[in-house]
Parts: C-alpha cells; sequence; structure tokens
C-alpha cells in the first residue's frame, strides 16, 4: 500500500468515525424507537427478588417468554405461578450458576424445554441494600456469584447466539465497582470485573463479526437508591441528594435501554453522565465531591 493508499484509508475511517459521534448525538436528541420483545425467550439469572423479580414480570407483560433461573427455590416458583397468573407463559429452573455442572445441566434443559434462548440478563450478582450494611459473605462466594458465574453461563449461551446470528445480553453492575463501600472491597473487586468482562465481550463480538447481530447492554445499578419493594428488606436512604426509585420502575428503565440496544445504561439515568464527568476530573477533585456527597448508605 503506498503513502497515497494510507492517506485515503484513513481519511475513510475517520469520516466513520466522526459519522459514529454525529449518529450517537442524534441518538440522544431523538433516540431510537423501541425494539419488540415479543416472542424473546430472556433467562433472568437471579429472578427471585429485586430488580431480577420485577424483569421477569415486565419481560412477560412485553410477550417475552421470562426462564427465571435462581438458588431459591420456593420464592423463584412463587414468581413463575404470579406470572401465569397474570396470563403469561413462564418458566423457571432451580440452579446454583457457580456450579459449572449444574449450570450446563439446567441450560440443556432450557433449550429441550423451552426452546433457543434469545435473551440473557444477569441480575444475581448485584447486592441488595440488605447486604450492604450487613456481614459481607466470604471472598470466594463473592467472586464466584458475581463474577465467575458468568463464564460458566455465558460459555452454554453465546456460542448458541452465535450460530443463530442473534440475542442480547444484559449484564448488571453495582456502583460499588466504581466507588469502593466500607467493608466491601472484595464485592468492589468483583463488580469492576464486570465493566471488564463487558468491554471484553463488546470486543469479542467485533472481532467475530456478530457486533451488530448480538446486542450487549451494561446497567450501571446504585443499589442504595432502588429500593427493593420487600417487606424483610432494610430500607436504605442516601441523605438528601438522590432519592430512591422502585425496582419496578428501575426495571422499567433497564428494558426502554434494553429496547433501544443501548450499550451503558444507569439506574438513575442521570447518574451514567455524572460518572463520565467524574472520570474527567482529577482525582483529588473525585475524592473531595465524593466526600461532600456521602454516598455511603445509611439505615431508613
Amino acid at each position: 500500500m503506498n503513502q497515497g493508499e494510507k492517506t485515503d484509508n484513513n481519511q475513510g475511517w475517520l469520516k466513520v468515525i466522526v459519522a459514529s459521534i454525529f449518529q450517537a448525538i442524534l441518538n440522544f436528541i431523538r433516540p431510537p424507537k423501541l425494539k419488540s420483545l415479543k416472542g424473546e425467550i430472556a433467562v433472568i439469572i437471579g429472578a427471585s427478588r429485586g430488580v431480577g423479580r420485577e424483569l421477569a414480570i415486565k419481560l412477560a407483560e412485553q410477550g417475552t417468554v421470562p426462564v427465571c433461573l435462581d438458588i431459591n427455590h420456593i420464592d423463584n416458583q412463587t414468581l413463575v405461578k404470579d406470572i401465569r397468573k397474570m396470563g403469561h407463559e413462564a418458566f423457571g429452573y432451580t440452579c446454583d450458576v457457580t456450579s459449572k455442572d449444574q449450570v450446563e445441566h439446567v441450560i440443556d434443559a432450557i433449550d429441550r424445554d423451552v426452546g433457543d434462548i434469545s435473551m440473557y440478563f444477569h441480575c444475581c450478582g448485584v447486592p441488595s441494600p440488605r447486604s450492604l450494611v450487613s456481614e459481607p459473605p466470604p471472598i470466594q462466594v463473592t467472586m464466584d456469584v458475581s463474577i465467575v458465574s458468568h463464564f460458566y453461563l455465558l460459555d452454554q449461551i453465546l456460542p448458541k447466539m452465535k450460530k443463530l446470528k442473534y440475542g442480547h445480553i444484559v449484564l448488571l453492575t453495582s456502583v460499588a465497582g466504581l466507588s469502593c463501600i466500607k467493608t466491601q472491597l472484595p464485592l468492589a473487586v468483583a463488580q469492576f470485573a464486570v465493566q471488564g468482562l463487558f468491554e471484553s465481550l463488546v470486543e469479542d463480538l467485533r472481532m467475530s463479526k456478530c457486533q451488530d447481530l448480538i446486542q450487549i447492554s451494561l446497567i450501571h445499578i446504585y443499589p442504595f437508591i432502588v429500593s427493593e419493594n420487600l417487606e424483610n428488606d432494610i430500607r436504605l436512604r442516601i441523605p438528601s441528594y438522590f432519592g430512591t426509585i422502585r425496582a419496578e420502575h428501575a426495571a422499567l428503565q433497564i428494558l426502554r435501554g434494553v429496547r433501544r440496544n443501548q450499550m451503558e445504561i444507569s439506574i438513575p439515568t442521570y447518574y451514567f453522565y455524572i460518572g463520565n464527568i467524574l472520570r474527567m476530573l482529577p482525582k483529588n477533585a473525585t475524592y473531595l465531591l465524593r466526600e461532600m456527597l456521602d454516598t455511603g448508605v445509611d439505615f431508613g
């Protein structure tokens, strides 16, 4: 390739990059239409409570077939029964996603009983408000639930999506991955790893020429802001600054972003922009802002 061809090639790439930036601005001003989820088969990991539970219900209302996976058999089956009482189809499976053998078995069962998985929501690594003020779980448990389980599940689901040339992967991570919470260092590391997993998956899909066929979304959840609607949970508040939103509203916001194929979504939405601004500031300024906002959790 001569110098002129290299220059033309570089100019071509520059035009594509500029066009992508303008497209992103246009999408912000005028968001894309919401895609239909009717007929999708969506596996929800950690479906028995909180945002995972609400996602399963909202997906069913959209015409999706929710497949609810959870280690809590009783609550998970109660959820499936509740969705069926609403007149929607739903399936439930008990599975410890930290067990490679159980994951292989349950994904095979879903393929056989329900059909090809076209959507995958991983919710079980996001901590509940209760867990943020209680004794943290052992380090190995934290890592296995929050990050290792992803590899077991993706190893079974992603190749099939690539074969079908269709799918949507949704990863949920918490604010702990962006800002360490007191006494929760292992959780912060595990949640930060989900961000790295997301970026690696995006690159994997690009290299395998599947970036336009299989969508991927990363959801930043702020668990001390989301109220889980559970009577036995501790209610938490963040002093003065942010307020709370209900889990069902968080689920609606997540699905709105997923239906627009957004790659990164924040709950609450505005925190996505605040987070990006904070990353551009000097570290000392970031630390001072965190001290001022005091994002620790309190008992409600």
